[in-house]
């Protein structure tokens, strides 16, 4: 696990596969530091987000269920 500062806000990455990830909830600090969960929970209710997380699961995920998700869009 390593570290980087952006704009002085300490973002977490992680490794995997080969693979580089960073925390959204890190980057949310930097927007609201004590309730940075409020910012996450916001985000996820995007509809252009849950599109996008949508599209990425069908790209990465050969078990994705399109018909399940379409539900769960339209419910955003």
């Amino acid at each position: 696990m390593a570290k980087i500062k952006v704009q002085n806000t300490e973002i977490t990455v992680v490794a995997y596969n080969d693979n580089d990830y960073i925390s959204l909830t890190d980057i949310a600090k930097y927007k609201n530091p004590d309730n940075a969960f409020i910012v996450v929970a916001n985000w996820m209710r995007n509809h252009s987000t849950i599109s996008f997380l949508g599209l990425w699961e069908q790209i990465h995920n050969p078990n994705f269920k399109p018909i399940e998700f379409d539900r769960f869009k339209a419910e955003s």
